[in-house]
């Protein structure tokens, strides 16, 4: 999805495989656990029942973590839909026997509140399920005021967050917002390789799988058998239950190194800096996000509608060509009339880099290959 390029010598040096090594080894052993602890300064908690997790796998595990340990079956889930990815945690919850309400908005918009209010007014939710950007449509959905309402309006529902596209370049205050669960990836916005499913959970959220009646439906996905891992790790005593990526651990480490060097809310300020100087160069080229309203637009990610006649097929490999990779549409109901456009991380924060006007100079050269002009 995101825009690539050649990377230069410091990308080179974080994304570089550090030679195997074992992980119970002192060395790594330390370097998780720093790694456990910095994600709660990335996700902003200080609550000490908090729990970090990182395992191997794609972000698509953290939905198997939530639907294996925190529903059981039968147990009614309200999942706010904003597209391909919010359909895809339903699906998944679906699979552990959860009891799935989609509330689902129009194609590029998000669930209202009073939509929200009124579906948990008519039904007791074990959770509710937000994906905090939509990586199909470039949908942000606000956390804080929807936070607010569920916990005024159904006290007892865990609030969980798929922040794949989101952490890290999208402010997220996991405390502050009474937020129950976040799951991301390694691959998007904190930089690294893809490879990791990384979360964090309340202390709430820890209890209610405790509580719960019956075993966690899976097991390498299962808290059971990664909490006591998660926390020895943290504590800086090797442990082990399945081994870990130490590669991809230490790029981890290095990357949150980076990202927690200046305040958090700089680097969110970057993004969105960033952000609006696409969205702008995207009107003035005369072009149309799907996400259309302001307020719902994400600020490492844009979603292009394509002009009249131009076609992804035919615009895709031209701007490859030119160095620049742009991402195919895949929301089944428009997949083939937009582009997505990836603006986050060091393409966006590093000033000695200029990525995003290379991608938008190729994209307008693109377009005019293509035959467009702007009316």
């Amino acid at each position: 999805m995101a825009a690539t390029y050649r990377p230069d010598s410091s990308f080179q040096e974080l994304t570089t495989a550090n030679s195997s090594e074992s992980h119970v080894a002192a060395g790594f052993v330390a370097t998780f656990g720093e790694t456990l602890s910095a994600l709660r300064k990335l996700f902003q908690t200080t609550d000490p029942t908090a729990q970090p997790f990182v395992l191997s796998g794609s972000g698509t595990l953290g939905w198997d973590v939530v639907a294996a340990n925190l529903i059981e079956p039968g147990e009614d889930v309200l999942v706010l839909g904003t597209g391909y990815f919010s359909d895809g945690f339903a699906d998944c919850l679906r699979v552990y026997g959860a009891n799935v309400t989609e509330l689902k908005a129009r194609v590029g918009t998000k669930p209202q509140l009073p939509e929200v209010e009124k579906a948990l007014s008519e039904k007791r939710y074990k959770a509710i399920t937000v994906t905090h950007v939509d990586t199909s449509t470039g949908v942000l959905s606000e956390l804080k005021q929807l936070s607010a309402l569920v916990h005024k309006v159904s006290p007892d529902t865990l609030i969980i967050v798929d922040g794949v596209c989101s952490v890290a370049c999208e402010e997220i205050e996991f405390d502050a917002w009474g937020l129950d669960g976040v799951v991301t990836a390694s691959q998007k916005a904190i930089g690294c390789p893809a490879g990791l499913s990384i979360s964090m959970f309340s202390g709430r959220a820890m209890k209610a799988f405790q509580n719960r009646k019956t075993p966690p439906a899976a097991y390498f996905a299962s808290m059971k058998n990664w909490t006591p891992i998660m926390q020895n790790y943290e504590a800086k005593k090797p442990s082990y239950f399945a081994t870990p990526s130490p590669q991809l651990i230490h790029a981890l480490h290095t990357a949150l190194g980076q990202i927690l060097a200046k305040p958090v809310a700089e680097r969110f300020a970057g993004h969105k800096a960033g952000s609006d100087k696409v969205k702008q160069a995207i009107a003035d080229l005369g072009l149309k996000q799907v996400a259309a309203n302001p307020d719902e637009q994400a600020h490492g990610m844009t979603a292009i509608y394509l002009p009249e006649g131009v076609k992804g097929a035919d615009l895709l490999p031209i701007l490859a060509k030119k160095g620049v990779v742009f991402a195919g549409g895949i929301h089944k109901e428009i997949a083939a009339k937009y582009i997505r456009f990836g603006h986050m991380g060091v393409s966006v924060l590093d000033p000695n880099r200029n990525d995003i006007e290379r991608a938008l100079k190729a994209l307008e050269e693109g377009l005019a290959e293509c035959g467009y002009k702007k009316a």
